[in-house]
């Protein structure tokens, strides 16, 4: 059953391409607003946080409805800064397809080309538009060559019926072989074929205009509703939802923003949600929550949300952000916080006063729910509370936002690096759990090296005669217990486990005991193996004055970067790097000041590579340690406080 009447889009754009301006005016024409707000005075219609309108920048996505021939189109606009790179990330799980922003006076800027190419990866049908064609300086033929160079050679500009059919014909054996050979296919042949490849993503229709002067807008309308495509979502097909963002409501609470794939959901329906481990049996919790209420994006009480809709739904509790209602099996794509970027800092947040903390700890709770990369956690032993963060823009709305929403005063450390570490060497980690009684858990690791970047990969060849399934499952599932930190105090990454003995006592073994044992196995392996100590790498993208490269190629040496390439386009370079975290985190601010504000850069985590320990840096412990065994144990039963399970 195809929603025809619907459109989910996201909007995208490097910051300052002119992104929201263009939602006012979409929101205007389709009459949804009686007035046009403005970015510069607050009052965009999009940005509704008081931090937002104060700044002019958008920080949260926000989901808006509108109608334009007949047809509902729920824009969801989001942030532009790359310090939100996670409110962008999660509003693609819930949308179909997107228009993509860019600016026709500085053309496909890093952060675009960014956008694209997570839009493309995730094959999300995209309408592109040149914006600010008003500008001095602006080239909509300029900037339509750097897009294709840059982004896709699959782009088709509307305004060029010619260069329009070459792109069609680029994509259709038999449409070149009849334009090649003097037979022009007819303008409603040509729109036809338009529509379908844009609508299964594999031509980019192109628009140009200046949404500052309201040119160009209604096209960008009609280009939503004919060239991207409607939700396929069956009403009657097993329930398969997603939720991508959470809010506070004063007088409901907690509701959550669900863009729902298939099936149906109902005020009063009831659902299981997880609720954490049962420590009896080590098995997963159900919780059962009753949905209260749930609202449509305009804001109304809606009763229902059927398949192909998004809408806000209450009553799920404390649900986290990337859950998947029913059948993940459903899902058109990959739902997996940190794709597009993930946080590579930390910081220390500490409250204005130390009779705080709590309130502090509650309210980054609170903002955790909402945005699950932030990975508030607290340090009982050092008292200590730390955010990953992007970066100083990210800090200033943090700070902003617990000083207006929660009333609360905090300060941050200067950001550290986030590093990782995997083990130099293959080994084995091993661990016999046997007392005190009553517990028996005895298992074996073979530990090996992976290559960068592949993450965590576990096996077990222990036969289900000598250790059940039900066990094997529980060492499988403690593995991001035992791995979150390694013996350098950093997350543990690409190493290849795997379980080659494991044994159980009839009468002895506990149903926890295979959890418990196995940080205490793995950690014996991370000890005999030697540690690596990684470092985050960047890529990144400089946009420059000519005559600022030498010295900005300089710099990156400095850095202990490298330059991988240089790109001139008249009086500006494109040079590209490879350049640590730990010796770039302020050079934004420097390369600022340096050019004028001429040069800009954009990053983008490459990949991680061996750093010396004696230029990177260890992590203090959060929990007792599995190797000292009495301790961890007695933590383990719950005789000290915070417990093995307890990561913050």
């Amino acid at each position: 059953m195809m929603q025809q009447n619907i459109r989910n889009i996201g909007i995208f754009a490097h910051v300052d391409a002119g992104k929201t301006t263009l939602s006012e005016q979409l929101l205007a024409h389709a009459g949804a607003i009686r007035q046009r707000g403005s970015v510069d005075q607050g009052t965009a219609h999009t940005d509704n946080l008081p931090i937002e309108q104060r700044r002019g920048i958008s920080v949260k996505a926000t989901c808006v409805r509108m109608m334009w021939r007949d047809t509902a189109i729920h824009l969801i606009d989001t942030p532009g800064h790359v310090d939100f790179s996670a409110e962008v990330e999660r509003s693609l799980w819930a949308l179909d397809a997107a228009v993509l922003v860019i600016c026709g006076v500085e053309g496909v800027q890093p952060q675009t080309e960014a956008l694209f190419h997570a839009l493309r990866e995730q094959k999300i049908p995209t309408v592109l538009f040149f914006n600010k064609l008003d500008r001095e300086g602006a080239d909509a033929e300029a900037a339509l060559d750097g897009a294709r160079r840059l982004l896709s050679a699959d782009i088709a500009p509307l305004w060029d019926e010619e260069a329009l059919l070459e792109a069609l014909c680029n994509l259709d054996d038999d449409l070149m072989e009849r334009y090649l050979s003097g037979q022009e296919p007819a303008k409603e042949e040509r729109t036809n074929k338009l529509l379908t490849l844009s609508r299964r993503g594999e031509i980019y229709p192109a628009l140009k205009g200046s949404a500052l002067r309201d040119e160009g807008v209604e096209a960008v309308l009609d280009a939503m509703v004919d060239c991207l495509p409607p939700p396929a979502g069956d009403l009657s097909a097993a329930l398969c939802g997603v939720v991508f963002a959470a809010q506070q409501d004063r007088m409901l609470g907690r509701g959550v923003w669900v863009r729902l794939y298939s099936g149906k959901l109902e005020n009063r329906a009831a659902l299981n949600l997880p609720a954490g481990m049962d420590p009896l049996t080590g098995e997963e919790k159900l919780v059962q929550r009753k949905i209260t209420q749930i609202r449509n994006v305009a804001g109304q009480d809606a009763g229902a949300l059927q398949a192909g809709e998004i809408g806000i739904v209450y009553g799920l509790g404390d649900v986290a952000i990337g859950h998947v209602l029913g059948d993940g099996t459903l899902l058109p794509r990959r739902v997996e916080p940190g794709r597009l970027r993930t946080p590579l800092m930390t910081v220390q947040a500490i409250p204005e006063s130390p009779e705080k903390m709590n309130d502090l700890r509650a309210a980054l709770m609170t903002l955790t729910g909402e945005d699950p990369l932030l990975k508030a956690t607290y340090t009982r032993s050092l008292n200590q509370l730390q955010l990953h963060v992007m970066g100083a823009i990210q800090l200033e709305i943090l700070e902003e936002e617990l000083k207006t929403r929660f009333g609360l005063g905090v300060r941050f450390s200067k950001p550290a690096v986030i590093y990782r570490e995997t083990i130099a060497r293959a080994t084995e980690g091993f661990v016999a759990y046997t007392m005190p009684k009553p517990c028996w858990a005895i298992m074996r690791f073979r530990m090996e090296p992976a290559p960068r970047g592949s993450g965590v990969t576990f096996a077990s060849e222990v036969p289900v005669r000598e250790l059940s399934l039900h066990y094997q499952h529980q060492v499988e599932q403690a593995l991001p217990l035992a791995l979150n930190q390694g013996r350098l105090g950093w997350q543990v990454t690409d190493v290849k486990i795997t379980l080659t003995e494991g044994n159980s006592h009839q009468w002895h073994t506990h149903p926890l005991d295979f959890i418990v044992a196995t940080p205490m196995g793995i950690q014996d392996g991370l000890q005999r193996a030697g540690n690596v100590l990684l470092e985050p790498i960047l890529s990144i993208r400089f946009l420059l004055p000519a005559e600022c490269v030498g010295w900005v190629m300089s710099d990156v040496a400095l850095m202990r970067g490298e330059v991988t390439a240089t790109i001139t386009q008249g009086d500006r370079v494109i040079l590209t790097a490879l350049v640590p975290v730990e010796s770039s985190m302020d050079y934004a601010a420097t390369l600022a000041a340096a050019t004028g504000g001429r040069g800009g850069m954009s990053v983008a985590l490459h990949g991680y590579r061996e750093c010396p320990l004696e230029l990177g840096a260890t992590a203090a412990r959060r929990s007792v340690d599995p190797l000292d065994t009495s301790k961890y144990i007695l933590a383990a039963r719950s005789a000290l406080e915070g417990g093995i399970f307890d990561l913050e």
